[in-house]
């Protein structure tokens, strides 16, 4: 290829070694931009110019695998662009769900060279032209699906619940009104089951700017220290042997489209991954009707419009912001989101409210759990478990 005109090639992944790996095996004939996830990634593309080649290190049913090649062909900027998945080991069935799934190709780790230049080459001279999958292949990967009862349950349940707490909604308007400027309701964007975005509705229990003040409270996260430096101050770096010739980065990676210095880039990732979660016990952005719609969940009732439309169930996982779903996109935490999202759940019940605050790691292990065994029934025990965690005793 053209050194002069490198391609350009997007390389999703969340594990360091694959990046630093790929790094070194194309940077001399790609200009590689590195994303941990699809979330950087389609927003990225939305103001970027397309790239030639996606490449991707994910297991097939992750987050950076399927996930990302379904989104992938319904943006039209990288609908028809190639689509690469590198997996540890490659099975028959893996080759049969990348085939259905319109992969262009699929490699294992390490990957060779040679081939890998060959394939690339010809995807990139010769861009497929992608069709809709001529089979329903529902079936081949998990995919959540509400079951009848558990729907028909939820419609009755929101129906019923939200006919009955109308007078007090409007006597938490009025309340929410007197005490603090602006609406009653928050809405936010949440990340549901299957990685799906919704509009998710609460009372407003803070004062307004506060999403604005959580950098400077982030050092009272309950799940960890949050990361203390940013992309920013890594674009300046200058590695020891680029100090020493007094020349430009040799070892470039382009991390969401900025170029950083390859040398740091384990140390860039240390600090980026941080906590997970943010929760923070006396939120100061909290208003004194706030704390006690919190104390009693009062603030989380007008989600059972989510639920009557169809965004959440009653009983499931608790969906995500952003700044938290992407970074739980790796194989592991994956398992979660493939669960319903819901308004209470296994986590909530098990330790919320009962001393000492839960673990993140504790939290994404009560997810997981709740996705591989979620059932109507035990739905029901969670719901008569629910009723005395709302009266809880901490302030988060």
């Amino acid at each position: 290829m053209d050194q002069h005109a490198k391609p350009r090639i997007a390389f999703v992944s969340a594990d360091a070694d694959s990046i630093v790996e790929f790094s070194h095996q194309f940077k001399e004939d790609f200009e590689i931009f590195h994303f941990d996830n699809i979330f950087q990634f389609i927003q990225w593309t939305n103001l970027n110019e397309p790239v030639k080649l996606i490449v991707t290190y994910s297991d097939l049913l992750g987050a950076n695998g399927i996930t990302l090649r379904k989104n992938c062909k319904n943006v039209p900027k990288t609908a028809n662009v190639p689509f690469v998945l590198i997996v540890d080991r490659i099975t028959d069935a893996s080759r049969n769900i990348a085939l259905l799934e319109q992969f262009a190709d699929i490699f294992e780790r390490p990957v060779k060279r040679e081939e890998f230049m060959t394939r690339a080459a010809f995807l990139i001279d010769n861009p497929p032209r992608y069709h809709k999958s001529i089979v329903n292949n529902a079936n081949i990967f998990p995919k959540y699906s509400i079951p009848v009862a558990k729907r028909i349950f939820d419609i009755v349940f929101s129906s019923l619940a939200l006919l009955f707490l109308l007078p007090f909604f409007l006597l938490f308007a009025i309340i929410i009104m007197l005490e603090s400027k602006g609406p009653v309701f928050y809405a936010a964007k949440r990340v549901g089951s299957g990685y799906t975005l919704f509009d998710f509705y609460k009372f407003r229990s803070m004062r307004q700017g506060a999403d604005a003040m959580l950098k400077n409270l982030k050092h009272l996260n309950q799940y960890g220290n949050a990361t203390p430096e940013t992309l920013e101050d890594f674009k300046v770096f200058v590695c020891d042997e680029c100090r020493v010739s007094n020349s430009p980065c040799k070892s470039k990676l382009y991390m969401d489209g900025d170029m950083i210095c390859e040398k740091v880039f384990a140390d860039y990732k240390r600090v980026k991954d941080g906590s997970k979660f943010i929760k923070i016990e006396n939120d100061p952005r909290i208003t004194r009707f706030g704390k006690i719609m919190r104390n009693t969940s009062i603030d989380e009732l007008p989600q059972l419009v989510n639920v009557l439309k169809g965004d959440m169930s009653i009983v499931g996982n608790r969906p995500l912001p952003l700044y938290e779903a992407e970074k739980l996109t790796t194989d592991q935490f994956a398992l979660r989101f493939m669960a319903p999202a819901g308004i209470t759940g296994l986590w909530q019940v098990t330790k919320r409210g009962k001393g000492g605050p839960m673990s993140e790691e504790e939290r994404m292990e009560l997810d997981n759990e709740y996705a591989k065994n979620y059932s109507f029934w035990n739905d029901i025990k969670i719901i008569l478990r629910t009723i005395p965690a709302l009266f809880q005793k901490e302030n988060v």
